[in-house]
């Protein structure tokens, strides 16, 4: 298993993981909003007049209305990454890191406009009259190769097989098992809740909602997604009032290093411009999936006579999800300044490094070269043996980095108690451990316990962590639901309306097993679908692009003529 890990992990940094994939969502993003002349800005105010519902019209098709579209696509892209994610990248590349995640944003606001207008153009109806779109279909449709004497390679279908096979996976890898885990280990730290009690529970309600299709789905995610929207933000806005000494160098922190990377900080011991670029671009497109094509497949449910007015809703969605949302986070992180304190907590096997010398955070020489370490610019020479431990205290003259930090006051225990023995480690890596032998220390956090210990600086003190808690359940659970759909309408393009029920009995299934089981490989899957989706996706934008151009063109002039009243950002 652990090789298979590895291998997957390695693929990642050659496809999704590499600097190239990057670039061409930005890159992708970034032509877009220069050859649509920066739409996310200039039908920002239309949009929110069709989510409102001002154009409707009673012939319009489809399966939800326009905001129950948003809210579902929402609900997909609002989840662990709002709360961890955010966290995550600050952990690694600083407060800069926040500013890359809010550019991506922008940026991804005209990707997902442009992918969803091609999703509802070419979208279909399957056998049971349900809307049945997303990349896949417009993939099918037109990008087809035509050659001499009408003869026609059917790339376009094959791409789109090629996508919604990519979708079905990514529904269990990202949508799914390690959002029901997140929530288990949630409720277990802060409720003592059992794991397999949480799976239960939960499986049992996204069987009532998923089985009823896109309609139930709608009804449960309009109301839903508001309401946790709410919910997150007072309790952030409780922590950032609450520092308020902190709010105007917080912010300012976020642009002060932003082409320098951020320097050593507390028990942060810098990042380079690299990382915090690295850390904001990837947590930013991880949250709003832009790009990805996942979103398309609910708007493409929307009723609207025109493709290009649900495009423009899409618009709404990374604003609303990173922008905002993300953008809360990231305050709260900085105003608390829980992001650079070093905290006590049981360390991960997989946060560890051990090195071969000992280190201080008092000799700016060794946090340097610390820093550079960690920067992977120049690394320090890591431990290989038996790691030598008697009453509990390590006996080598070693140095142990954990979540990237200096860790000090190290104790190893077995089962609570000092622990005597020896360990294996080979290239700075625990590679084994007798049974129950944990690491405890002070080092700092990161991912969703980092924003749990920032709530706690607040009004509500200590309650503040049920905020995070309760916002994660809600959050990752409503992943859940949407990554069904997006997974129920690809099995609809590979086999039909008529197996869907039993991707849904299978996907609340695993969703059970997978509060109680350990979902590293499955994370892993899911780095590797999401490029799988997004590399056809982003091709098939770039290729029809004229096609946008001209398809906008045409709403405006049908629409100039139905509401020749009324003002529009077009000349």
């Amino acid at each position: 298993m652990q090789q298979i890990n590895d291998f997957l992990t390695t693929l990642h940094n050659y496809i999704g993981g590499n600097y190239w994939f990057i670039f061409l969502l930005l890159g992708t993003g970034t032509f877009f909003t220069v050859y649509l002349r920066f739409p996310q800005i200039r039908y920002f105010r239309h949009a929110i007049k069709i989510v409102k519902g001002k154009y409707d019209k009673s012939t319009d098709k489809g399966d939800t209305s326009h905001f129950q579209a948003l809210a579902t696509a929402l609900s997909g892209t609002v989840g662990t990454g709002n709360i961890a994610g955010v966290a995550l990248a600050v952990h690694l590349g600083g407060p800069a890191a926040i500013f890359w995640m809010l550019l991506t944003a922008f940026l991804g606001m005209c990707t997902k406009f442009v992918e969803v207008t091609l999703s509802h153009k070419y979208r279909d109806f399957d056998e049971k009259g349900m809307v049945a779109g997303g990349p896949m279909y417009y993939m099918k449709k037109r990008l087809n190769i035509s050659i001499k004497n009408g003869y026609r390679i059917k790339t376009g279908y094959w791409m789109g097989g090629f996508f919604a096979v990519a979708t079905v996976l990514s529904s269990f890898g990202s949508g799914s098992l390690p959002q029901i885990n997140s929530i288990s280990n949630s409720v277990f730290a802060t409720f003592g809740i059992k794991h397999v009690i949480t799976g239960a529970i939960m499986a049992f309600f996204l069987a009532l909602i998923i089985i009823g299709g896109i309609k139930r789905i709608a009804k449960v995610t309009e109301r839903l997604v508001p309401f946790m929207a709410i919910f997150y933000f007072v309790g952030a806005l409780a922590v950032i009032l609450f520092n308020y000494q902190n709010i105007i160098p917080s912010f300012a922190s976020i642009f002060l290093d932003l082409f320098t990377g951020t320097a050593a900080t507390g028990g942060f011991l810098g990042a380079g411009f690299a990382f915090a670029f690295n850390q904001g671009v990837n947590r930013g497109l991880f949250s709003n999936e832009s790009g990805q094509g996942s979103a398309p497949i609910a708007h493409a449910a929307a009723k609207a006579h025109e493709p290009v007015s649900e495009g423009m809703v899409a618009i709404l969605e990374p604003f609303i999800d990173t922008i905002i949302i993300c953008f809360l986070t990231g305050l709260v992180l900085l105003s608390s300044g829980v992001w650079k304190e070093k905290l006590p907590n049981q360390f991960q096997k997989t946060d560890i490094e051990v090195l071969t010398a000992h280190y201080s955070e008092n000799k700016p020489s060794d946090v340097s070269r610390l820093e550079n370490h960690l920067n992977q610019t120049a690394r320090l020479p890591l431990f290989s043996g038996k790691l030598d431990i008697k009453d509990g205290q390590l006996q080598e003259n070693v140095s142990i980095i954990h979540a990237r930090s200096l860790a000090s006051e190290v104790v190893v225990l077995e089962s609570g108690q000092p622990f005597t023995g020896r360990i294996d480690v080979v290239n700075g890596k625990v590679t084994t451990t007798p049974y129950n032998v944990t690491f405890r220390g002070n080092s700092l956090i990161h991912s969703a316990p980092l924003t749990t210990a920032a709530f706690s600086k607040s009004f509500f003190g200590d309650f503040g962590k049920y905020i995070v808690s309760i916002g994660l359940l809600l959050f990752a659970f409503s992943t859940s639901i949407a990554w069904s759909y997006y997974g129920d309408r690809a099995v609809t393009y590979l086999f039909g309306a008529n197996y869907v029920l039993i991707y849904r009995i299978v996907f609340v299934i695993a969703f059970f097993f997978a509060s109680f089981t350990d979902t590293t490989i499955i994370w892993n899957v899911s780095l590797l679908t999401v490029a799988f989706m997004a590399i056809p996706n982003l091709f098939g934008l770039l290729v029809l692009h004229r096609e946008v151009k001209s398809t906008i063109k045409d709403y405006w002039k049908g629409f100039r003529q139905e509401y020749p009243d009324e003002k529009t950002p077009e000349k």
